[in-house]
């Protein structure tokens, strides 16, 4: 029988079995064609016993599909990495990397380490990749030795250097680059600066640095504005805690302190990886050290290595995670900021919650008049709270020109003094403590509030921002904040989206909504409503 001969809704159900079945080889060949299927052929030498094929954890998952994803999207990848210490992040990318060289002519990857020591480690693994693949896989070699491995008729491979080391990186003609413990390079500003133009920016290329912390650096630098979206680079953290070796048998006496305990439940640990980190912390002799080589989120691993923050990574993990309805009126915070290197910010806030944080770049006073107008217009907030230390004061004066209402456009120096006044003793003189300036004071009025309850918006950069600024004590024991100048000479971005999210505690009634009963004043520092 032809096909003209069998009935149409026969012939309809054949053609959909045909059309599945294609479809089915379709997958299975891109199944067979993909980096998980295929790192089942890889071999490595775990921690412990002889050589494995490679099984991907949860934390080299998250990579790889993350890097997928961003491919898929976007035709190229560019990602920087912020792990703990052996979670196999590096043995992933040289994987990865080793799947495309040998199933794509014509590409090469540049490998550059941070000392000798690690590009022979990564020299090994690759060359263990290659001689443990099955024969019919092994494409023939043109150079083997421990800077390079290159594939004869592909013409693919891998060019192995060290960070600092003259030329590193520089003469090579790669499509992939994989930047291995970046944060710890030698000259880091001028060798990123040099490295990055190895890869040209193009469809199929790839830029993948990846580092555990160390310091406020360029590493960091890039770090904070790839969380702000302000790069082409993917942000991929991944904490300790998705490692399940990392844990330790406890017994039915193992009891938790109190820092541990809120550590469990910010980060849902159980008692076993509680006792691992405990044990690790006693290894290192420092908690310090324990966090910058096993974070449990970017601030801390960033946070520990540099500074004192004012407002500690605890409370504003716990902000993120609150679940609170938004009630009272909407007041708005703007932190105004010229052509430079600083964003306007702006923060949205309605009770105990702050709803929303955006950052704007590259706009002028006028600009930033027109912004915070449409924002009076379309979100009609009771307060907008700006700081016209400096830019802001134009826009300030623009606004009242427009014929926008003080009593709904408040301006706040952030430079001017504190509105609480200063305590006196007993004999009516000034005893010391509290705020030393305006800004100070917001940023206490908002630690304070996020002691309590509060939520914000689960963002890592608004995280970055509110973690960053530390503070020192004045000789009359007044509290001063590290200004935005000092942050930048130490090589930390302006905190903007903080800056604008504490305007919204600029009054010390925290919303226009006096008559609401659900604000309860909260005694500090001579007392603040929050």
């Amino acid at each position: 029988m032809s096909l003209t001969e069998v009935p149409p809704q026969q012939l309809k159900a054949i053609l959909a079995r045909a059309e599945t079945l294609k479809q089915q080889r379709l997958d299975e060949d891109r199944r067979r064609d993909s980096f998980e299927f295929f790192s089942r052929y890889l071999q490595i030498r775990p921690k412990t016993g002889a050589l494995a094929p490679l099984t991907l954890n949860a934390a080299q998952l998250k990579i790889c599909r993350a890097l997928e994803e961003q491919r898929a999207q976007t035709g190229r990848n560019r990602a920087i990495i912020l792990k703990g210490r052996q979670i196999g992040c590096s043995t992933l990318i040289a994987a990865m990397n080793f799947h495309r060289m040998i199933h794509e002519p014509g590409l090469r990857t540049a490998i550059i380490a941070h000392e000798r020591h690690a590009s022979a480690n990564l020299s090994e693994i690759i060359r263990r990749f290659y001689e443990h693949l099955p024969e019919d896989m092994k494409p023939p070699i043109a150079t083997a030795n421990a800077q390079s491995l290159l594939f004869d008729k592909l013409d693919s491979g891998f060019l192995i250097y060290v960070a600092g080391l003259e030329g590193a990186g520089r003469s090579a003609t790669a499509q992939c680059l994989h930047a291995s413990e970046v944060a710890q390079w030698p000259d880091l500003d001028a060798q990123m600066a040099s490295v990055m133009q190895t890869v040209p920016d193009g469809a199929g290329t790839s830029i993948i640095l990846e580092s555990t912390a160390f310091g406020h650096n360029a590493f960091f630098e890039l770090w904070q504005r790839s969380t702000a979206g302000e790069t082409d680079f993917l942000p991929i953290f991944i904490s300790w805690a998705m490692m399940p070796e990392y844990r330790r048998p406890v017994d039915a006496d193992f009891k938790m302190t109190g820092e541990e305990a809120r550590l469990a439940d910010l980060h849902n640990l159980d008692a076993e990886q509680i006792a691992w980190r405990r044990a690790k912390i006693r290894e290192l002799r420092g908690e310090e050290y324990f966090r910058q080589e096993y974070p449990l989120e970017p601030s801390e691993a960033f946070v520990s290595t540099g500074h004192d923050s004012f407002i500690k990574a605890e409370l504003v993990l716990r902000a993120r995670r609150e679940k609170i309805e938004p009630y009272g009126a909407l007041v708005v915070g703007i932190d105004p900021a010229s052509l430079g290197p600083d964003a306007t910010g702006v923060a949205y806030r309605q009770g105990h919650r702050v709803l929303k944080t955006e950052r704007y770049r590259g706009l002028t006073t006028m600009e930033i008049a027109g912004l915070v107008a449409r924002i009076i217009r379309e979100d009609k907030p009771s307060v907008v709270n700006i700081d016209v230390g400096g830019l802001g004061l134009g826009v300030y004066d623009r606004l009242l020109e427009q014929g926008h209402d003080r009593s709904q456009v408040h301006a706040v120096n952030f430079g001017s003094k504190p509105n609480e006044p200063p305590r006196l003793d007993e004999m009516g003189r000034p005893q010391g403590g509290g705020p030393a300036n305006r800004r100070s004071e917001l940023w206490m009025n908002m630690k304070t509030a996020l002691e309590g309850r509060l939520q914000i918006p689960d963002d890592d950069a608004l995280q970055a921002d509110l973690v960053g600024p530390t503070y020192k004590y004045q000789s009359d024991g007044r509290l001063l904040l590290e200004s935005k100048q000092d942050m930048r000479r130490r090589g930390v971005p302006s905190p903007d989206l903080g800056d604008a999210m504490a305007l919204c505690f600029s009054d010390p009634i925290g919303t226009p909504d006096r008559s609401a009963g659900f604000w309860k004043k909260i005694e500090y520092a001579g007392g603040a409503y929050v």
